[in-house]
């Protein structure tokens, strides 16, 4: 549909009962799912294409009245509850693994989640014409990627193509997701990770992988660039640095003991110091666009006044008292975890400049390498330099600073998730025709019924897996809680590799910009190697076979639009591969805090592991072979 055309009657319905209900009940599970695979990997993925093709089904298979506008709200909802998990998962764990907190309390989790994200979508609103519409990119920089995916789906629905046969690849996806991950977990069957490190001339050589549907999927949805990457940059940490720190490592562990004690100790925090160099480049490349942006903003006092129905957004009045209200309730929370009326003040003003700042970054990088790629660790790492140098100059110390700080992380991280998600979805219903201002309205409910879920699922899922063990690894909640340990608390961090770290990212840039100014396809972006460094390395390697499968699936196409349509049906098969691995963990953990208990198969180690590749490489070829059905 193209927008400003005329619209039927049955085409205008938009914002309905049924759309309302179903969009919030996929933010609820898309916000549950998330929450669990980004605890285990470190990173999530974009809700709003699978969420598209469900919304599709259920309108137009099963109803058979449904339009595509209604769709497109639905999916705009169910993406809110995906990019939320993510703004409280990397952060609020900090507080539990720290021992700040003992659980996730329901209020207070529920009200940084809501607060943060209104603000995210309220600071975006007005950067909407800056950054969506084309007439304001003319270097046409924007591409949008998984915004002009989605709208493509939406409409290719419309038309009758794909429709059940679509969804049905989503639902056999979640099947085999569900499989693997009750085999692993309640039938001790197939291994979560298989294994191993022997020490040679004094060194240790590691090599693991994950039996994991959801991460082979991660890769195949980010391609290959990115996999190849992250999987570069845990090649960097275990397979380069581990070598060389334990041949000086004097340990009596056993080899695989002492690879992991190297790795969590020391080797880690190499990918922290080139994070924050990522974090830090990530601001400044974006630093015209920014500048643009606000100029755009003096030039536009009321984004609503106009006459057009779609190009219309929320009124200024409501999106100021929205914020204002947003604002009160962030302030009236760090008031209640410190119980201090300066480093409150202290910590609202720095929020509030730092959630509407990272707002334009996250909403720009978007647009640019889309919602799944966007770098929202680093800004948050950035935001918790900033906040904990701050505090420290103002005098603050202890626990109330480590309070202060992550406080301000969980908001400014809840602040760039959700501004990201939604500039991706006003963009992709400025595409379709829909109406921002109801778009903007069905992203709050979304936020607000997801903030309710974030509570309890942490907690289930914290209660199975304690946070930090292999099964929830919560990569960015540890950084996070080893900085601001080391800001505030007795903790320290390793500088000697912290500062190794930040030379190799330099390096990296470096490295990269040669790429771009060649000009080449491959390119060398920071933030995923850093994540790489960061994540344990079982991870990295079913990442780049789904990353190496895409690329396979590609090959041989002559455009990039030839290239989507053809890797289209293995992102909604491993869209229902995450889906059903992470349900089904959030379900394991709900069983086992009933009663059940493992199932052991009495099977030797040895056979264990041979079913375990058995079943990665299983795992593949039904990939394979769901992705290429569409493609032949």
């Amino acid at each position: 549909m193209v927008p400003g055309a005329a619209r039927s009657p049955a085409a205008a319905r938009e914002l309905t009962l049924r759309v309302f209900l179903l969009g919030l009940l996929l933010s609820a599970v898309m916000g549950a799912a998330n929450v669990y695979l980004g605890l285990k990997a470190g990173m999530t993925v974009s809700a709003s294409i699978p969420a598209a093709v469900v919304a599709m089904l259920i309108l137009r298979g099963l109803l058979r009245t449904g339009t595509l506008l209604e769709a497109n709200q639905v999916q705009t909802a169910a993406s809110a509850g995906e990019s939320l998990a993510a703004g409280i998962i990397f952060t609020l764990p900090a507080l539990v693994l720290l021992g700040l907190w003992t659980e996730f309390p329901w209020w207070t989790t529920t009200l940084i989640a809501l607060s943060g994200g209104v603000l995210g979508i309220l600071f975006m609103i007005p950067m909407r014409r800056v950054f969506v519409l084309p007439s304001n990119d003319p270097d046409n920089e924007l591409a949008f990627p998984e915004g002009v995916a989605c709208a493509r789906v939406l409409e290719a629905g419309d038309r009758g193509e794909g429709g059940a046969g679509d969804a049905w690849t989503i639902v056999w996806g979640a099947l085999l997701g569900a499989a693997v991950k009750g085999l692993t977990s309640v039938v001790t069957l197939v291994r979560a990770t298989v294994e191993g490190a022997v020490t040679a001339g004094g060194s240790v050589l590691y090599y693991g992988a994950d039996i994991s549907p959801a991460l082979v999927a991660v890769g195949f949805i980010v391609r290959l660039n990115v996999a190849a990457l992250i999987f570069i940059g845990g090649a960097l940490a275990w397979l380069v640095a581990l070598p060389i720190l334990s041949a000086a490592d004097a340990s009596a562990e056993p080899a695989l003991d002492q690879a992991w004690s190297l790795w969590s100790g020391q080797i880690r925090y190499i990918g922290v110091g080139a994070m924050v160099v990522a974090g830090l480049a990530s601001i400044v490349k974006v630093r015209r666009s920014l500048l643009a942006a606000l100029r755009e903003l003096r030039r536009r006092p009321d984004a609503h006044a106009t006459t057009d129905d779609r190009d219309r957004d929320l009124p200024g009045a409501a999106i100021a008292g929205l914020a204002a209200l947003a604002i009160l309730i962030v302030g009236g929370l760090y008031f209640h975890l410190t119980g201090d009326l300066p480093i409150t003040l202290a910590t609202t003003v720095i929020m509030v400049i730092l959630a509407f700042f990272l707002t334009a970054v996250a909403s720009y990088i978007v647009g640019l390498v889309g919602n799944s790629n966007s770098p929202v660790s680093g800004m948050t790492i950035t935001a918790v330099l900033v906040t904990g140098g701050l505090l420290l100059l103002f005098g603050f110390t202890g626990e109330d600073g480590i309070l202060a700080t992550l406080g301000v992380a969980a908001v400014v991280c809840c602040v760039a998730c959700t501004s990201g998600d939604v500039c991706n979805d006003l963009k992709t219903g400025s595409l379709v025709g829909a109406t921002p201002w109801r778009q903007q309205v069905m992203q709050i409910a979304g936020v607000a019924i997801a903030a309710g879920v974030m509570a309890p699922v942490l907690n289930l899922l914290h209660e199975t897996w304690p946070l930090g063990s292999r099964e929830l690894s919560a990569p960015q909640a540890q950084l996070f809680a080893s900085l601001a340990s080391a800001f505030f608390g007795e903790g320290t961090l390793p500088r000697d590799m912290v500062y190794a770290g930040a030379a190799l990212g330099a390096a990296i840039l470096v490295l990269d910009g040669f790429l771009a100014r060649r000009g080449a396809t491959f390119r060398a972006h920071l933030m995923p190697i850093a994540v790489g460094m960061y994540l344990p390395f079982g991870l990295a390697t079913p990442i780049l076979l789904g990353g190496l499968m895409a690329h396979a699936l590609a090959r041989g196409t002559k455009t990039h639009d030839e290239a989507e349509s053809r890797l289209s049906r293995g992102v909604l098969f491993g869209s229902g591969l995450i889906a059903g691995e992470s349900l089904m963990g959030v379900g394991v953990a709900l069983l086992f805090q009933f009663g059940l208990a493992e199932l052991d198969t009495g099977l030797s180690d040895l056979v264990r592991d041979l079913v375990s590749i058995g079943a990665g490489l299983a795992i593949l070829v039904l990939y394979r072979v769901a992705a290429r059905r569409r493609a032949a």
